[in-house]
């Protein structure tokens, strides 16, 4: 295992941080102390790992840098169903990547540092699924208070961070899934039957269809929140993206077409579930806050549209900033906001090139293990 955290690295050659995800492959390369690129590539993993090789080769023709550099990893894609079970998920694809960036790769294993692939089998349980406390890792050393809110396309990460330290109360997925501080909502690839069993439209409620019909993509996409550039993925129809097809998949999900309503009247069904995402975010929100110190910590999550109240014991300067991260950083913004919690993107800790800053917070995890390896491997 690697140095702690207080060593800082000498050596001048550069990082690349790999976050090698179930539906996405994301690479950050670090020069100098500095993100100078980050490139996201969808990659549906459970079709197979030649869309990791894909991946790779793709970072090898971009980047110049990529013979000399250091590569640190990691992953999650170690619970797509391509694999028997995590454990041989994690060695696959530890395996494959020695084979592709050399023996000198790292994998991040959590509380227990940086490990060799010939060390994989050992500790591959705290490798798989660790990329939320890489990130939350490197939040403790710009804020050592705050709230992590990693909103990606597929999921949500909830994490504590006091006195520096990432303290989730849960460690793998089924604990956090058990705590609130996992939440399997995103603002691509969620199927939006998972996201509200009933949804009100013209002002009535009533059922969803539970068919994979249209995704949380489909109304962000409408609401004009979700970066074009993020929205990698086909939708569930194989259709467009315009707004007539866009339409017409949320109509299908309540048993219409979209010809029997006007624009504006889609775009309510839209926002209808936008707030049924956020409201579900802040119910695992409240979960998380009881970890937090109180009074003075509190965030106070509640499931209504407006912020709470603020306790009286509890004032600017003791209130604990919400770091929002992931492609649905404008969701992290809104719920500070309606928390009346100051607000930090993740990307305004990271020293990076003008040109990539966008992808920082979208690409977190890859940046966080780039840097906390340049920090503490000599």
């Amino acid at each position: 295992m690697s140095a702690g955290a207080g060593t800082t690295s000498s050596a001048a050659s550069p990082v690349i941080g790999w976050d090698v995800g179930g539906a996405h492959v994301k690479a950050c390369l670090l020069a100098g102390g500095r993100v100078a690129d980050i490139v996201q590539w969808p990659a549906p993993m459970w079709q197979g790992l030649a869309h990791l090789d894909a991946a790779i080769a793709a970072a090898r023709e971009r980047w110049p840098a990529f013979g000399p550099a250091r590569h640190a990893v990691t992953m999650t894609a170690e619970m797509a169903d391509l694999f028997p079970n995590r454990e041989a998920g994690v060695l696959e694809i530890a395996g494959r990547l020695a084979e592709r960036l050399g023996p000198g790769v790292r994998f991040f294993a959590g509380e227990d540092g940086w490990t060799g692939a010939d060390e994989v089998a050992g500790c591959w349980d705290r490798i798989a699924s660790a990329n939320w406390l890489a990130t939350a890792q490197m939040v403790g050393l710009g804020r050592p208070d705050a709230l992590l809110v990693d909103i990606g396309s597929t999921t949500t990460d909830l994490i504590p961070v006091i006195a520096g330290h990432p303290s989730p109360a849960g460690r793998t997925d089924a604990a956090r899934l058990r705590t609130g501080e996992l939440v399997y909502l995103g603002v691509v690839r969620t199927p939006l039957c998972a996201v509200a069993r009933r949804i009100a439209f013209r002002g009535t409620p009533g059922n969803v269809m539970n068919e994979f019909f249209a995704t949380t993509a489909d109304v962000f996409r409408l609401t004009g929140e979700l970066d074009p550039d993020h929205d990698q993925y086909p939708p569930a129809d194989g259709g467009g993206k315009d707004p007539a097809a866009t339409c017409q998949r949320l109509a299908r999900m309540i048993g219409r077409d979209a010809r029997e309503a006007a624009a504006a009247d889609w775009h309510d069904l839209a926002h209808g579930w936008r707030h049924a995402m956020v409201a579900e975010i802040a119910r695992n929100l409240r979960r998380v806050d009881r970890l937090f110190p109180q009074p003075a910590s509190r965030l106070g999550a509640q499931t209504g549209d407006h912020p709470p109240a603020r306790d009286a014991a509890e004032g600017p300067a003791t209130a604990v900033p919400v770091v929002g991260a992931g492609c649905g950083l404008f969701l992290a913004r809104a719920l500070a906001e309606r928390l009346g919690r100051p607000f930090l993107p993740f990307d305004a800790l990271i020293d990076a090139a003008p040109g990539c800053r966008k992808w920082v917070a979208t690409c977190a995890p890859s940046v966080a293990v780039a840097v906390l390896f340049g920090r503490q491997v000599p």
